[in-house]
């Protein structure tokens, strides 16, 4: 097997959560590409619907949009349930969707924003996770990766309930990893500063990318090779590790 090969991905499938927009949209292209059948899952069907079509086309691959809301343990479930019905196997799980709302001090935090964001960037994962490693553990191996970010190690007060839950992230990856091993590996990617539709409501600082070392933040595509390295059996000794998409940041902005 030649370098490149290893990075193959035919006759796999793969569910990527969050997968309509963003980072999510960028793996799940990748993946298709790679070979990969896609289950694309986010809360708004018509988006992973118009996906599927985009990516079967470009592709060939076979690409299914589901509706899912990852923070309702039911949605997991039923996002599971409709990929083995229909593929038969799920050989990777990407955990992408998150959600980091907006708020005016740490004392405006309610208790309804902080369970929706750990029920969306924990919760759920947690569910997913178990209910995927639990199959392919019992078959023949596959991977999950937790997609996180930089601010669960260098956190900011203006997105705290946000890194708590990804932190929590962190721990989910490595636990997941000794769980489920020696078939299934399990890890996970911090991205830092990319350009999508959250960096909307970021400071001006923080979207120009001055505090990154590397001066500028990331496209969504930049994802895609550790996304495709977890994903492959290029990583077939790697498990229970966080790799750093973010620039060299070495620390927080804005708070």
């Amino acid at each position: 097997m030649s370098v490149l090969d290893r990075f193959d991905l035919t006759g796999k499938v793969a569910v990527v959560t969050g997968g309509s927009r963003g980072m999510g949209r960028s793996i799940v292209r990748a993946f298709a590409e790679q070979g990969a059948d896609v289950v694309i899952a986010s809360r708004k069907r018509e988006n992973c619907e118009i996906l599927a079509t985009e990516i079967q086309d470009a592709t060939g691959r076979r690409a299914l949009g589901v509706a899912c809301h990852v923070g309702r343990w039911p949605d997991c479930d039923a996002l599971i349930d409709t990929t083995l019905r229909e593929f038969g196997r799920i050989d990777i799980l990407v955990n992408n969707a998150g959600m980091s709302p907006l708020y005016e001090d740490l004392a405006a935090v309610t208790e309804e924003l902080y369970d929706k964001t750990l029920a969306v960037n924990l919760k759920g994962p947690f569910r997913q996770g178990v209910l995927a490693g639990t199959h392919r553990a019992a078959h023949d191996g596959g991977s999950i990766i937790n997609v996180g970010t930089i601010g669960s190690l260098i956190a900011s007060v203006h997105e705290l309930p946000y890194a708590c839950a990804k932190a929590g992230l962190n721990a989910l990856t490595v636990g997941l990893a000794e769980a489920f091993a020696p078939n299934v590996r399990v890890n996970a990617i911090l991205p830092g500063a990319f350009a999508t539709d959250i960096s909307k409501a970021w400071s001006e600082e923080m979207r120009s990318g001055a505090h990154i070392p590397m001066q500028r933040t990331a496209e969504p595509d930049e994802i895609v090779g550790a996304a495709l390295y977890l994903a492959s059996d290029a990583s077939s000794y790697t498990s229970g590790a966080s790799i750093r998409v973010d620039g060299g940041v070495t620390r927080k902005v804005g708070g």
